[in-house]
C-alpha cells in the first residue's frame, strides 16, 4: 500500500531549493513543518469559507474582504519568492500557469482598453475593483500551483478546504432546520456588511440558506465542488486502514448543505462532476454511490419532507419557472452590448446593477464585460485545470494522486456548468475557491512529472491530442482505481 510519505515527491529538485523541515536527527522526535506556501493558501481558506462573504475592511477603500487581503499578500510572496532559489518556490512552465498568466494579460488588456477612453467615475471604480480581485485571484493560483510543493502538501489545503466547508454546511443546517443565522456571530470587529441582505430566503415554503456565501446558488454551488473531494478522502483513508469516519461525515454535511441550498445549479453542477467520476470510477465505486445517494435522498425525505418534490418541482416546472424566463429573456440585450466592444469588452465589473440589466449568465456577463478575447481565456483557465487533472492521472502509478486528479478535473466542471446559470464570478466564495482548484490541478501535475522522472513534460508534450480523453480519465493496465 502506496503511503502518503512515498507519494509525496521531494519538493527540491530543479524546481527550487525546499525549506529544510527538521534540523534533529533524532527519528524520535516529531518533525517540524515549517510555515510554506501551503499555510499561507489555508490562511486564505478560513477567512474565504468561514467569514461571511459581505463583510469587508472598514478602513480599506474598494471594498477588500480579509479573504482578497490574504490573496493579495499570498501573490506578493509569490512574486517575491521567484526572485530567490532558497525558498522552495517551484520554478519552470506548466501548462495552468501558461494559461493564469494568458488570463491575467486578457484582463489588464481589457483594463486599459476600457479606461483609455472615458468611463463614469462609478464604472471606472468598480474597474479598478475588479482589476484588483482578478489579479489577487490568479496570484493566489499560482501560489498554490507553485508554492505547494508535494502530495502531501496539498492534501493539507485540500482537507483544510474540506473541513471549511463542512464548517458552513452546519452553518446552512441551522439556518435551514433551526432558523439561527450564526453568520451574525461571525462579524468580526473593523469589517463592515456591504449590504443589509440576509443570509436565508424562501422558495417553494421552503427557507433557502446561503451559509456565510453571498447566495444560495453560490452556496448550492460551492458544496458542489467540495462534496467529490471529501468523498476522495473517504475512499483514500479507507483503502490505507486510516480513520475514515471523519470525512464521510463532511461528506454528508455537505451534502445536506447542497439540498438546503434549494437550487437548480447546484445539482446541475452535481450532475457533471458525478458524470466525469463515474467516467473514471471502477463497477464496485459506482454501486456504493448509487446505494449511498438513494439513502442519503431518503434521509433528506424524513429531515424535510417537502424538500425531494421542492427540487423535483425546479426542474418539472422549468418551463414556467420565472427565474428560468428572467435568464433567457435579456439575449438581445446582450447582444447589442457585445457588438459595441466585440473583442476587449467594456471593462470587466462595469456593467452592475441597478444601472445596467444583470444577466444571470457568466457566459454573457464576461462576453459583455470582457469582449471575446476574456470569456476565451476564462474558459480556457478552468479547461487547463481539467486537462492538468486527467493529465496527473495519466502519469501517476499512485491510486491516491491518479483519483485525486480525477477528483479536481470533476470540480472543475462545476464552474463551466455554474457560469451558464449564474454569474458566477461576480461571487466571491465560488470565485476564490475555482481560482483554488486550478493551482491545485497545477501543483498536482508538477507533482506527478517530478515523481515520474519526466521533466519533458514541461514543454510541448502536454498539448491535448484529439482522441485521448478517454486515455487520460481510464489508463489501461492501472490498477487501485
Amino acid at each position: 500500500m502506496t503511503t502518503a510519505a512515498t507519494r509525496a515527491p521531494s519538493p527540491g529538485g530543479p524546481g527550487g531549493e525546499a525549506p529544510t523541515t527538521n534540523t534533529t536527527t533524532d527519528p524520535a522526535l516529531p518533525v517540524r513543518q515549517r510555515a510554506d506556501g501551503a499555510t499561507l493558501v489555508c490562511f486564505f481558506v478560513a477567512a474565504l469559507m468561514i467569514i461571511p462573504a459581505r463583510l469587508v475592511f472598514r478602513a480599506l477603500p474598494l471594498s477588500i474582504t480579509p479573504a482578497n487581503l490574504v490573496a493579495l499578500i499570498a501573490t506578493l510572496c509569490w512574486l517575491c519568492a521567484h526572485f530567490t532559489l532558497t525558498l522552495g518556490m517551484a520554478k519552470g512552465r506548466t501548462p495552468v500557469r501558461t494559461a493564469l498568466f494568458v488570463f491575467v494579460t486578457a484582463m489588464v488588456a481589457t483594463f486599459g482598453y476600457a479606461t483609455y477612453g472615458y468611463l463614469p467615475a462609478d464604472e471606472l471604480k468598480l474597474a479598478d475593483h475588479a482589476l484588483i480581485l482578478l489579479v489577487a485571484a490568479a496570484g493566489l493560483a499560482l501560489m498554490v500551483c507553485d508554492g505547494v510543493r508535494g502530495t502531501e502538501r496539498l492534501d493539507f489545503v485540500l482537507k483544510t478546504v474540506v473541513v471549511t466547508g463542512a464548517i458552513i454546511a452546519v452553518v446552512g443546517a441551522c439556518q435551514f432546520l433551526l432558523d439561527l443565522d450564526l453568520t451574525r456571530y461571525l462579524a468580526l470587529p473593523g469589517l463592515r456588511y456591504t449590504s443589509e441582505d440576509g443570509f436565508v430566503g424562501a422558495r417553494s415554503d421552503l427557507r433557502r440558506v446561503a451559509a456565510t456565501t453571498g447566495h444560495p446558488i453560490e452556496f448550492g454551488v460551492v458544496c458542489a465542488m467540495l462534496l467529490p473531494i471529501a468523498v476522495h478522502y473517504g475512499f483514500q483513508a479507507r483503502e490505507r486502514g486510516e480513520p475514515a469516519l471523519r470525512w464521510w461525515v463532511c461528506s454528508g454535511l455537505i451534502g445536506m448543505g447542497l439540498m438546503f441550498s434549494v437550487s437548480r445549479s447546484a445539482v446541475l453542477s452535481l450532475a457533471g462532476v458525478a458524470f466525469v467520476m463515474f467516467l473514471g470510477w471502477p463497477n464496485r465505486r459506482r454501486v456504493q454511490a448509487l446505494l449511498v445517494t438513494i439513502g442519503f435522498l431518503v434521509l433528506m425525505r424524513l429531515m424535510s419532507p417537502g424538500l425531494i418534490s421542492a427540487f423535483y418541482n425546479l426542474f418539472a416546472n422549468a418551463g414556467t419557472d420565472d427565474s428560468v424566463r428572467y435568464r433567457t429573456h435579456d439575449y438581445e440585450v446582450a447582444a447589442y452590448e457585445i457588438a459595441k466592444h466585440l473583442w476587449l469588452g467594456r471593462g470587466a465589473g462595469t456593467w452592475y446593477a441597478p444601472k445596467h440589466q444583470v444577466f444571470d449568465n457568466q457566459y454573457l456577463l464576461s462576453a459583455v464585460e470582457t469582449g471575446l478575447i476574456g470569456i476565451a481565456t476564462v474558459v480556457a483557465l478552468f479547461v487547463c485545470g481539467i486537462y492538468a487533472g486527467l493529465r496527473a492521472r495519466y502519469l501517476s502509478t499512485d491510486s491516491g494522486t491518479r483519483d485525486l486528479g480525477l477528483t479536481l478535473a470533476a470540480c472543475l466542471v462545476v464552474p463551466l456548468i455554474g457560469a451558464a446559470t449564474f454569474d458566477l464570478l461576480s461571487f466571491a466564495t465560488v470565485t476564490g475557491l475555482s481560482f483554488l482548484l486550478v493551482g491545485a490541478t497545477g501543483s498536482l501535475l508538477r507533482s506527478a512529472v517530478e515523481t515520474a522522472g519526466q521533466s519533458r513534460e514541461s514543454g510541448a508534450p502536454w498539448r491535448v491530442r484529439v482522441g485521448t480523453a478517454k486515455v487520460l480519465l481510464r489508463r489501461p493496465g492501472r490498477t487501485g482505481d
